[in-house]
């Protein structure tokens, strides 16, 4: 993708002070959500390779990073918990969305392999509330008529961290269990009423790996490097659907990027017989006017080159590329919104 005028005007601006500073120049820096962290580090060691450039990205959780944007410690934030444009304004923050991605619910069964079990969201939000205590509970097994499920009490994992990964899932289960709307909610972290916290995607991964009966919820590209069990579901149109590109591209081709202010798009239990329930993109937070603007400039020239050169790379790790009509969006962001001279 070819960056706008002004900001390839700004690169060159900046060019005579990189020559000048180039033996200090410290790497892009970034911080929060986990739920990008696989693609955000395989697009880094790609970038790094073409260009020398690094980028140190600190894979700490949406929330925490979201303070270190506003605190102006990065040059940018990451988040799955979009911010609105109220929030964005109060804080002086440009918002875009950079992949698509999914969230699937991940199982330790013996003898269960992945998408012989399947789930609903009203079952899902009863397993986190703790009215589902048994994987042989009724509302399992009706479920699940032909599958072998132990009588053992389920252990449920979840985010300690205030979690994009959590908004999106809780939000999903606020929209399909009017008791978890009401007595829960929806958020980056919430009062959960059972389970055992993990930190990032990373550590609600290895829980789940670690532990026999388990239940927990990761982005899909943490179940696959960690070859977990994951669950097929039932989404809003009845329809029980595996995760995959095509179920997630099928919930994200609903988003109207294009009349959403500052990007705000929730893309859970969207309608479709083939979209995937628990659909998700993940946002990157710049602020519009940069306390290091040469720091800025590098920073976009690697999310340009990610929009132009990763979306295979962003596919063989099953995240949604955006779309290039929304790409050519966010550069006309770029140069109205961030100050790079």
């Amino acid at each position: 993708m070819d960056l706008s005028k002004i900001i390839r005007t700004a690169i060159l601006a900046a060019s005579a002070v990189a020559v000048s500073v180039s033996a200090q120049a410290a790497d892009i820096t970034g911080a929060g959500a986990t739920f990008p962290f696989p693609i955000y580090s395989k697009w880094a060691d790609a970038y790094k390779k073409e260009t020398g450039n690094g980028l140190n990205y600190q894979s700490i959780g949406s929330g925490a990073g979201i303070k270190q944007i506003q605190a102006k410690t990065v040059t940018f934030g990451a988040t799955d918990a979009p911010l609105k444009a109220e929030q964005l304004a109060k804080d002086g923050l440009s918002q875009w969305p950079m992949v698509m991605g999914a969230i699937v619910p991940v199982v330790n069964l013996e003898g269960v392999k992945s998408n012989d079990l399947v789930l609903d969201g009203k079952t899902l939000a009863d397993i986190y509330m703790g009215t589902v205590k048994t994987w042989d509970d009724a509302a399992i097994k009706k479920l699940n008529p032909t599958a072998k499920l132990p009588s053992a009490a389920i252990t449920v994992v979840r985010r300690s961290d205030g979690s994009g990964t959590t908004f999106n899932f809780t939000d999903y289960l606020a929209k399909v269990s009017p008791d978890w709307k009401s007595k829960i909610g929806a958020g980056q972290a919430v009062e959960w009423p059972v389970g055992v916290g993990a930190k990032g995607n990373e550590g609600v991964a290895g829980n789940v790996s670690q532990t026999k009966n388990s239940i927990g919820y990761v982005e899909y590209a943490y179940a696959k490097q960690n070859n977990l069990t994951y669950a097929a579901m039932i989404n809003a149109a009845g329809k029980t659907v595996q995760p995959t590109v095509g179920a997630f591209q099928a919930a994200a081709s609903n988003a109207d990027w294009a009349n959403s202010p500052g990007y705000y798009q929730i893309l859970t239990n969207q309608p479709g017989d083939a979209s995937w329930p628990i659909t998700a993109a993940t946002f990157i937070l710049m602020h519009k006017t940069p306390v290091d603007k040469t720091a800025s400039v590098e920073a976009l020239k690697f999310f340009a080159w990610a929009f132009e050169k990763g979306d295979k790379m962003a596919e063989e790790l099953d995240y949604i590329p955006m779309p290039a009509a929304v790409v050519k969006l966010i550069d006309a962001t770029w140069s109205k919104e961030i100050a790079t001279k």
